[in-house]
């Protein structure tokens, strides 16, 4: 008896699925305002949705013991991930349109008033809530395996975009500017690039750093290598200070900054001044360095074995003392020229005196036969201090075989 009434109320509910359709349609955009925007989903595309949706329960009710059709389901729940449709949304239109349905079933029998139709309508409760449950939990899967698809790939073409702006080699279908467009870097501010290495081989020590930034309102766009996690980062000059900030506090390994740049043109350029801070830093220590905005650092940079050269010609007698003396006057002489050639700034940055800071290149214009009154000489030692720089292992405690 139960199984007739149920079967009479799918097929009553089935002659009326037009109007149930266009009530729950109704319903959704009066309550849910996101529906209501048609560039997100089109009215036609809701009430297709909602149509099959409630003919597939509908059928359940016909048939109790055919197993359960989740195709409904699983398609909205990809069609809204795509979409961009918040899942709570999803599933509070899923919510509203089977209590339509629920309401109208509860109204015909209350009309009909017959033996065995409260019987027939508290089975079909049942039936009704544990196939919505199972079509909720079909469509939630759904739509979290679609937007993890989605993601995937998402993350996979920005990855690709910032490739082609810091190699300077266009993608398929994007060169550098159609890039920076593309990830939403702004045409009008300046750059720099970051290279952090990896905790592990293709593990991030930079967690985050994308979100991070964009609290702070500074726009970026990440790569990951196996060795090297890189970046792309627009300043404003009010944000300069507030995102090198943020990029030392989350550091977890050698991490290089180039100069600022105004032109995406000059990214391959920026990314290969970002590798050699990231060399500047000693092994083994979580530092950041950010590398000089001086074009001499940067020529000296671009050729690192001939700049290795010109250190041990300029810098050779001063390399061969004993480790303590050498490291002393090497930082002296970085600090003097960091400094605008100025021995009381260098000397309160190394926190000794001026007289000690002037006695140590002294030593140094001794040692090399180098004067730092002499324009040819200082920019010797000024290219030489770059590339003790860039190879550190020039002024680690053991030094170099004496030249013959």
């Amino acid at each position: 008896m139960t199984d007739n009434v149920m079967t009479e109320l799918a097929t009553w509910a089935d002659a009326r699925l037009s109007d149930l359709v266009d009530s729950a349609h109704g319903a959704i955009l009066d309550r849910i305002p996101m529906y209501r925007e048609t560039d997100i989903v089109p009215y036609e595309d809701l009430h297709q949705s909602i149509a099959n949706n409630l003919g597939f329960m509908i059928g359940t009710l016909a048939t109790v013991e055919a197993p359960l059709d989740l195709a409904a389901p699983r398609e909205t729940g990809r069609r809204r991930a795509h979409q961009g449709v918040p899942l709570p949304e999803v599933l509070r239109a899923y919510r509203i349109c089977f209590s339509t349905m629920w309401d109208a079933l509860l109204q015909r029998s209350n009309q009909r008033n017959r033996p065995g139709d409260s019987e027939a309508l508290l089975d079909a409760a049942s039936r009704i809530w544990q196939v919505t449950d199972e079509h909720a939990v079909a469509l939630t899967e759904s739509y979290r395996s679609t937007t993890a698809e989605l993601l995937v790939a998402h993350q996979e073409r920005r990855s690709a975009l910032v490739e082609a702006l810091l190699s300077g080699r266009p993608s398929a279908d994007a060169g550098q500017l159609e890039a920076a467009s593309l990830l939403d870097l702004p045409s009008d501010a300046m750059f720099v690039v970051v290279a952090a290495e990896t905790r592990g081989l293709a593990e991030g020590s930079l967690p985050s750093i994308e979100r991070h930034l964009a609290s702070q309102g500074v726009v970026s766009a990440w790569r990951l290598t196996p060795a090297l996690q890189l970046g792309v980062v627009a300043l404003t000059t009010e944000q300069r200070e507030q995102a090198l900030t943020v990029i030392r506090s989350h550091a977890s390994c050698r991490t290089g900054i180039s100069p600022e740049f105004g032109s995406l043109i000059d990214t391959p350029r920026a990314l290969q001044l970002a590798k050699a801070a990231l060399a500047m830093v000693p092994a083994g220590r979580t530092a950041t360095r950010i590398f000089s905005a001086s074009p001499l650092a940067a020529l000296v940079a671009r050729s690192p074995e001939e700049s290795r050269r010109v250190a041990e010609r300029v810098l050779g007698p001063v390399l061969e003392l004993a480790a303590e003396d050498r490291l002393i006057l090497l930082d002296t002489l970085t600090e003097y020229f960091d400094h605008g050639a100025s021995a009381e700034a260098a000397a309160k940055h190394l926190h000794c005196h001026a007289n000690t800071v002037r006695y140590r290149l002294r030593r140094i214009t001794e040692l090399t036969h180098r004067s730092l009154s002499e324009p040819l000489d200082i920019a010797e030692l000024t290219a030489a201090a770059y590339a003790i720089q860039l190879s550190p292992e020039l002024s680690t405690p053991e030094p170099p075989r004496k030249r013959r």
